[in-house]
C-alpha cells in the first residue's frame, strides 16, 4: 500500500467543547444528538470521500453548562452498530472508558461490532477525564492519575487476550464429522492481575481484521507510554507545525524503546478545517464562530480541566485563585499548565480565560488550495500521519471532501478507492497473529528444528 494520509471523521452533533451555540444553526437539527439519521448521513458522507473512518467520542458526566451535544446524544457502540448496517467500507472508531466498564464486556462489545461491521471496528481507549464520572459508577472518588493508567493498561492487554479466545480456524461447521467447534482451539485467558480477574473466554471468533484497531488520546507522560504501549492511531492536539513534530517524535521514540516499529503508531490531531473562496473569507468566518462564544459559556468549559469546579464564585479581575490539588483527579496536565501560566504571568482569572479560550488562528482554514498544501507540509515533515476532522456542519464537510481531496489525490496523498474492506487495510496496519496460533506455530518450529538436528545422528546409528 503506498504511504498516503489517514483521515477519519468525528461527529459532534449539535456542537462540542466550546460550541454553545451551534445548535440554533438552521443547517442543522436541535435534536441531531439523538437521531440516528443524522450519524450515518456524516459517516455517509465519509465513506463517499474514501476516508478511513468514522469516529463517536465520549463522556457521560455532564452538567448544565455542558456543550450541547454532551447533554442529548447517544451510546458510541449501540450508534457504529446501526452505522455498520448502513455503510459497507468507512472504519466505525468508538471511544470507552476503561476505569468504569469491565474487560470482558468492553471485548464482548467491539468484538460484536467487529463481526457485524466486516472487520471496520476501532477502539478509542480514555481513562475519564471528569471526575465527577466516579459517582455515575458508585465511587465517592475518581481514580488517582497512577491507577487509571494502570487500570488501562492491564484492561486493554486484557481484552486484547480475550479477542484471542477462539483460533482462525475454530470454526470447522464439520456437519458429516458432528465438529461445530475444534475444541484445541478455544483459550481461557484466566488471567489474574492486578486489577482484573477474568477467567473468559469470549464467545466471538475474530474477524477479517484479527482484532479491532486500538486507538489512544492523552498528553500527560502516563496517557503517552499508554499510547506508545498500545496505541495503533494516537489523537492529540497539535497547535503548531513544531508542536506536531515533537509530539509524533516523541511518541514513536517511546514506541520503539518498547519494540515497537514506528510504522504502527498513527498520529492523528484533530484539526477543523475551514474552506472558502479566498483565505481573507476563510478567516473571517473562523473569527466570527470564535468570537460567537459567550465568555459565560468559555468560564465553564474551561473549569471541566478542573473537575468543573464552580468558577463563577471568585471575582474575575482579581489574581487567578489558589486551588490547590483542584484538578489532580481530572485533566491534570493541562490544569497544572492553566495554574502554572497564571502564576508566572500575574494573571487575574478573567485573563487566564481569556488566554487558554483565546482566539488562535488554524493553519487549515483559507482556500482549498491552502488547506491542502498545508496539509500535505505537516505530512511530509513528520508532524503527523494524518488527521481527524473536527468539523460540525454537513456544509463544511462536503466542501473539504469535495475540494480539497481531489487536490490530494492528485498530489498521491490520498486514495482514490478503497483498497481494502477493513479498518486495518485502510489504515495499512498488520493483522496481529492470534497469540495461540502464534505459539503452536513456533512450537512445530522448534520440534521441526529438533528432528533436524538429530536425524543424520540417528541415520549414523542405524547404519
Amino acid at each position: 500500500m503506498t504511504r498516503h494520509l489517514k483521515i477519519g471523521a468525528a461527529y459532534h452533533g449539535v456542537g462540542g467543547p466550546g460550541q454553545h451555540e451551534l445548535w440554533k444553526n438552521p443547517e442543522l437539527e436541535p435534536d441531531s444528538g439523538v437521531r440516528i439519521e443524522k450519524y450515518i448521513e456524516w459517516a455517509r458522507i465519509a465513506e463517499e470521500g474514501k476516508l478511513d473512518f468514522f469516529f463517536i467520542a465520549d463522556s457521560t458526566f455532564i452538567t448544565p453548562d455542558s456543550p450541547p451535544h454532551y447533554l442529548n446524544r447517544l451510546e458510541p457502540l449501540t450508534i457504529l452498530a446501526a452505522v455498520a448496517t448502513a455503510t459497507s467500507r468507512i472504519g466505525l472508531v468508538g471511544t470507552l472508558s476503561t476505569s468504569y466498564n469491565s474487560p470482558f464486556n468492553t471485548a464482548r462489545r467491539f468484538a460484536s461490532l467487529d463481526l457485524i461491521s466486516g472487520g471496520r471496528a476501532g477502539w478509542n481507549i480514555v481513562t475519564s477525564t471528569d471526575e465527577g464520572t466516579a459517582g455515575q459508577y458508585g465511587r465517592e472518588e475518581h481514580y488517582d492519575y497512577a491507577e487509571r493508567y494502570g487500570r488501562a493498561r492491564e484492561h486493554v492487554r486484557v481484552v486484547q487476550e480475550l479477542w484471542d479466545s477462539y483460533e482462525d480456524d475454530a470454526f470447522p461447521y464439520d456437519v458429516p464429522g458432528d465438529r461445530f467447534v475444534d475444541r484445541s482451539k478455544l483459550h481461557p485467558v484466566s488471567h489474574h492481575g492486578r486489577y482484573y480477574d477474568v477467567e473468559g473466554p469470549l464467545n466471538a471468533i475474530r474477524s477479517a481484521q484479527g482484532q479491532p484497531v486500538i486507538f489512544q488520546a492523552g498528553d500527560s507522560d502516563e496517557g503517552r507510554d499508554l499510547g506508545a504501549a498500545v496505541g495503533e492511531g494516537i489523537f492529540t492536539f497539535a497547535p503548531t507545525l513544531e508542536a506536531g513534530k515533537a509530539f509524533a517524535a516523541d511518541i514513536k521514540a517511546r514506541a520503539r524503546t518498547l519494540g515497537r516499529s514506528a510504522d504502527e503508531v498513527l498520529v492523528l490531531p484533530g484539526v477543523a478545517p475551514i474552506v472558502a473562496d479566498t483565505v481573507e473569507e476563510a478567516r473571517a468566518i473562523e473569527r466570527a464562530v470564535h468570537d460567537a462564544k459567550p465568555f459565560d459559556k468559555q468560564l465553564a468549559i474551561f473549569s471541566r480541566a478542573f473537575g468543573w469546579h464552580d468558577f463563577t464564585r471568585y471575582d474575575l479581575d482579581a489574581p487567578f485563585p489558589e486551588l490547590g490539588d483542584i484538578g489532580e483527579l481530572s485533566a491534570r496536565t493541562q490544569s497544572r499548565r492553566i495554574k502554572e501560566h497564571a502564576r508566572t504571568h500575574g494573571l487575574t482569572l478573567r485573563e487566564t480565560v481569556l488566554h487558554f479560550s483565546g482566539f488562535r488562528p488554524s493553519p487549515f482554514t483559507g482556500t482549498a488550495q491552502t488547506v491542502a498544501d498545508e496539509l500535505e507540509r505537516w505530512f511530509e515533515e513528520g508532524a503527523l500521519d494524518g488527521v481527524i476532522l473536527l468539523q460540525n456542519l454537513p456544509s463544511d464537510f462536503r466542501r473539504f471532501t469535495g475540494e480539497v481531496l481531489p487536490l490530494l489525490r492528485a498530489r498521491g496523498l490520498f486514495r482514490d478507492e478503497y483498497e481494502g474492506s477493513t479498518l486495518r487495510g485502510h489504515l495499512g496496519l498488520a493483522v496481529p497473529e492470534n497469540r495461540h496460533t502464534a505459539t503452536a506455530r513456533t512450537a512445530a518450529a522448534r520440534t521441526a528444528a529438533t528432528a533436524a538436528r538429530t536425524a543424520p545422528t540417528a541415520a549414523r546409528a542405524t547404519a
